[in-house]
């Protein structure tokens, strides 16, 4: 093996030009799929996160998936059915007994639960009118269920909700709409024509474009007599200790409670499917980028063979097997593959430095100040060894070509 090796090498650098090119050209693939692995990871890791962290694992509503059969339709389950005349009853919306389901959610291992009233109001100030989602909380459970005091950006955090008889907490962007500032005082109109006066006691920023510009905070009681629903919950927002078994738990709550329970996968489903496209097309153009790089190998080792016909013969009529032909000139494709692959992880780790020092301030669903890298050992490990395998592979075609070679015949044509 070890003459194999020095007979492989030998060949690479008596056509160093040749063979260097080759290698960068894998050393690139390698270094762009890495840079590229790397800012697709980084910015899907953070936008989870911020769903994540930010957002309930799980969210009950006072709501149900699917209507509820009426009798005749029980009755004749299989038979052809027309109702008509039907008149919905009119029902109290909201959750029923929410604080004994809150109880039995609070016995399950690793699961915090913030019973929340979400409702539509509209606040003015300075003469504008804008429309708001008010969440009513309990400050104890949405501090141990959410993160949003640590998003929080004025003095007081959640107890500042307790310092004013109608503390009202705004989302920044909400905040700038209006053009309010803490202390100010807002007129608050539910859509049940109930007016209150409310004070800014607090700022939040989650970077979630979307929540910061419509999310308000305030206690549960006021709340409930803003929107004219004294003691209703039509929300539990749910945090779990394992986010990833939010499918299987919210599942579970509806098959028990019957109210639709939809966790963080779902709601994100759409943009979590783009994910999985997008890291498909990266995928995809890196593969395509390591196989042109073959091409090259695949000339340099073609090239080889065609120059060194001759001593190929002599090898042979040495003793050496068809297989040890092989076997050198796959080596010398298999060492392009892997000088290159560590030539690229240097130039993958280079421009990893250079992307995460690029700032800019791009608004999108969340703010973004700069490329979100994030490298593992995979993608080296993956970059490395599809270049090396590529490589090989590429050398396959003119190493049975060299090994099949009859020495008798090319000794006679030289001569």
């Amino acid at each position: 093996m070890k003459l194999l090796l020095h007979i492989a090498l030998g060949h690479l650098l008596a056509r160093k030009r040749q063979t260097l090119v080759s290698m960068m050209g894998v050393a690139m693939g390698v270094g762009f799929s890495i840079a590229m692995a790397s800012l697709m990871e980084g910015s899907q890791r953070d936008f989870i996160t911020r769903i994540v962290d930010n957002m309930p694992h799980i969210v009950i509503k006072d709501e149900f998936r699917a209507n509820p059969l009426q009798p005749v339709d029980l009755l004749f389950q299989k038979g052809a059915v027309e109702l008509k005349g039907l008149k919905p009853k009119d029902e109290i919306r909201g959750i029923k007994a929410p604080w004994n389901k809150i109880e039995a959610l609070e016995a399950l291992p690793g699961l915090k639960v913030a019973p929340t009233l979400s409702s539509q109001i509209f606040l003015s100030f300075g003469g504008k009118d804008v429309s708001a989602t008010l969440l009513g909380i309990d400050v104890e459970r949405e501090r141990q269920a959410t993160s949003i005091e640590a998003d929080i950006v004025t003095e007081g955090g959640l107890d500042s909700l307790h310092t004013a008889a109608n503390g009202l907490i705004l989302g920044r962007g909400l905040a700038a709409k209006l053009g309010a500032q803490p202390n100010d005082t807002l007129t608050a109109t539910s859509a049940s024509g109930v007016v209150m006066k409310m004070k800014v006691v607090g700022l939040f920023h989650t970077g979630i474009i979307s929540v910061d510009s419509s999310q308000s905070y305030a206690l549960l009681k006021k709340a409930q007599i803003l929107a004219d629903r004294p003691n209703v919950i039509n929300l539990m927002r749910i945090k779990m200790s394992d986010p990833m078994a939010a499918v299987d738990m919210a599942l579970m709550l509806e098959s028990r409670w019957g109210y639709k329970s939809e966790s963080w996968q779902e709601s994100n489903e759409g943009l979590l499917g783009a994910f999985a496209i997008r890291n498909a097309v990266m995928y995809i153009t890196v593969s395509a980028i390591l196989i042109v790089a073959s091409f090259g190998i695949f000339n340099v080792v073609s090239t080889v063979v065609y120059e060194k016909t001759r001593d190929i013969a002599i090898l042979r009529s040495m003793g050496f097997e068809p297989s040890d032909i092989k076997g050198i000139f796959l080596l010398e494709g298999f060492l392009v593959g892997l000088l290159g692959a560590l030539l690229g992880w240097g130039l993958g780790f280079g421009l990893c430095q250079i992307l995460g020092m690029i700032r800019f301030n791009i608004k999108m669903m969340t703010e973004v100040q700069g490329f979100i890298l994030h490298s593992t050992w995979i993608h080296y490990t993956l970059s490395g060894a599809v270049a090396a395998t590529s490589a090989t592979l590429a050398s396959y075609l003119p190493a049975r070509k060299a090994s099949r070679l009859k020495p008798v015949d090319t000794i006679r044509g030289a001569a």
